[in-house]
């Protein structure tokens, strides 16, 4: 392990509180071994005082018995005296037994062994008279006096080992409490502190306050802990303070796309709204004009044949400005050119016209911007939006001008395609009154012209019977031809009512009983999607037409209109008269009128058309609108 390692395995806080633990551990394992050690030594010198003593009691013992009679006992006593001693200067460390590691105690007790050994074991061996035995009871007492010498050097030493081992003791619990109090202040200083630290910090980042930040005042655990803390709040501020910026932005961005849509959603229910090009182009460019805070406006249109740019409508601008330019050219002018280019512009009049020689720039207009209105890939002409400010537009105001613009284009196209459908529609119709009058007008005008060229011929050649033959004749022909047209009058202004095809076919069909005396029924089976008023009205005339022939050619005493309406629908109208040739009649085309007519109508409708007949078996005319084809009102 490097240096550096080692320096970092100190720094942690396990290896703190594991060192700290065990320095503790240490610290009373010494004091406890101390405790125990003098503990041993005080049971020794315990043990090693009675022996002493006991040494005393045989040392009278043995006086008895050498001034005794009877001297049999005195080697007994002499040999266990001696392995008395033996003990005492041996030691026995399992009793334990042991005199104290002292100088004086063990000098005092070599004393007491040489004089036994030189002095009193011979005497005692050797005592023959009473005499002697009186000089060993003398010697005697003084071995009894250094036995009770070397016994108070003995308890000397056993007090001071006392006192030992109580102050030993005292510092034990000394330890103990000390190292509580250490271990509790360290505890404190190295997990306590630094933990109330950072749930403190935590609380005030929980309020929101990012500012805060831990003191890293090691590099253990907790520093880390809390250099990691700092971290994280520094990088929660940065992006606190990018998120509220974020939203910020974000907010901006979403109010300017709601106001964009909001435009884009209101230009585009304005201009599916019919109105003239006036409405569509003034009301377009006042919402523009309130969103841009322009102080100018224009639109004009283009007439591709001529090169031409009209003026349709315009605001903010001078009537001499209006009035020489109310026509422009493709190519004159900045506007002009950028509808030969076909590309929006932007134009800072300050930068392009220093010698104010554009009409715009004298007008007082720093920007003018020319926006491109089209339609399907067709150019259809530009809007102007002018500025007294310089005015720069960003790439989304661009992109939703280009869409405004084909918005307003698709209108105008809109508005063109319905006025020329109108056109057709119109033209369409004229043709079919046109066959109509050649159906019936045309013919009996022609009937009429015959008799009057007959009643002419008559009266020059005075053949007065022949007149009176041809005036019915001719009042005959007028009052068809008046009745022709008055029922063609009356086709013509036929409306539904309220949308109601039943109904309306039920008012033709009493109008033709009235008028014909014939008997007419409706046998109506409805159960589909209505009808647009459109395809209604060519219903309705369909079935007028097939009335109008029945009642000029069939000859009829009963007629039947049946509708079946399901998911496909079919309409018949059946009649009980004369009938013709239906294949001769298919042979000539469009000579039958009629016909032809009602064919073209189920035709607009995109409905096939049958006409069933022969003579002498009545006509049935069947229309039929496959579900494919009909379209829900």
């Amino acid at each position: 392990m490097s240096f550096n390692q080692m320096i970092s395995s100190w720094q942690k806080l396990s290896t703190k509180i594991v060192g700290a633990l065990l320095g503790m551990l240490a610290l009373a394992l010494t004091a406890i071994a101390c405790t125990l050690f003098l503990s041993w030594q005080l049971e020794g010198s315990s043990a090693a005082i009675n022996e002493t003593g006991r040494l005393r009691m045989q040392t009278y013992r043995l006086t008895l018995l050498v001034g005794s009679e009877s001297r049999s006992g005195v080697l007994p006593q002499v040999l266990l005296v001696d392995e008395m001693l033996a003990k005492i200067g041996r030691g026995d460390p399992q009793r334990p037994l042991f005199l104290p590691p002292s100088a004086a105690i063990k000098t005092e007790f070599e004393r007491i062994v040489q004089a036994w050994r030189r002095e009193l074991r011979p005497a005692a061996l050797g005592v023959a008279s009473a005499a002697q035995a009186r000089a060993f009871e003398q010697e005697a007492q003084g071995f009894a006096g250094q036995v009770d010498q070397l016994v108070r050097l003995i308890e000397r030493d056993s007090e001071q080992r006392t006192f030992w081992l109580r102050g030993s003791q005292l510092i034990l619990v000394g330890m103990a409490i000390i190292g509580t109090v250490s271990m509790i202040y360290l505890m404190f200083m190295l997990i306590i502190e630094p933990v109330t630290r950072l749930r403190l910090g935590m609380q005030r980042m929980k309020e929101r306050d990012f500012s805060v930040r831990l003191a890293v005042d090691s590099n253990d655990e907790f520093g880390q802990l809390a250099s990691g803390f700092n971290q994280m709040a520094d990088r929660l501020q940065a992006l606190y303070g990018n998120l509220e910026e974020g939203v910020r932005s974000k907010t901006a961005t979403l109010e300017y796309r709601n106001r964009e849509l909001a435009l884009l959603y209101e230009s585009a229910a304005f201009l599916q709204r019919p109105q003239p090009l006036e409405a569509i182009c003034g009301g377009f460019m006042e919402r523009i004009v309130a969103y841009f805070e322009a102080d100018g406006s224009t639109v004009r249109v283009l007439d591709a044949e001529r090169g031409n740019l009209h003026m349709v409508v315009h605001t903010g601008l001078s009537e001499e400005l209006v009035a020489s330019e109310h026509c422009l050219k493709v190519g004159d002018c900045l506007c002009g050119t950028a509808v030969q280019e076909k590309v929006a512009k932007v134009h800072d009049m300050r930068r392009i016209d220093r010698a104010h020689e554009l009409k715009c720039h004298r007008e007082g207009f720093a920007t003018v911007s020319v926006f491109q209105i089209h339609a399907h890939e067709q150019h259809l002409g530009f809007f102007n939006l002018h500025f007294r400010h310089a005015r720069v537009f960003s790439a989304r105001e661009l992109a939703l001008l280009e869409t405004l613009g084909q918005l307003l284009g698709i209108a105008l196209e809109n508005l063109r395609l319905a006025a020329r459908e109108r056109e057709m529609a119109v033209s369409e119709e004229r043709n079919l009154v046109a066959q109509g009058l050649h159906d019936s007008i045309a013919q009996s005008l022609n009937f009429l012209n015959l008799q009057v060229q007959m009643l002419d011929d008559s009266v020059r050649k005075a053949r007065y019977d022949q007149v009176q033959d041809i005036v019915p004749a001719l009042q005959a022909g007028i009052k068809e031809s008046y009745d022709d047209v008055r029922e063609l009058l009356l086709n013509f202004r036929s409306r539904l009512m309220e949308d109601d095809l039943i109904g309306s076919l039920r008012a033709a069909l009493d109008k033709f009983r009235r008028q014909t005396g014939i008997d007419a029924e409706l046998l109506a089976d409805v159960d589909g999607a209505p009808f647009p008023r459109e395809q209604q009205l060519q219903l309705l005339f369909i079935v007028q037409e097939a009335l109008s022939n029945i009642r000029k050619h069939a000859q009829a005493s009963h007629v039947e209109v049946r509708l079946a309406d399901d998911q496909d629908f079919t309409l018949t109208v059946s009649d009980n008269g004369v009938g013709f040739d239906a294949a001769a009649v298919l042979e000539k085309g469009e000579s039958h009128v009629g016909l032809h007519i009602m064919r073209e109508r189920a035709q607009r409708i995109g409905a096939s058309f049958d006409v069933h007949a022969s003579p002498g078996r009545g006509t049935t005319i069947e229309l039929h609108l496959a579900r494919e084809q009909r379209r829900a009102a």
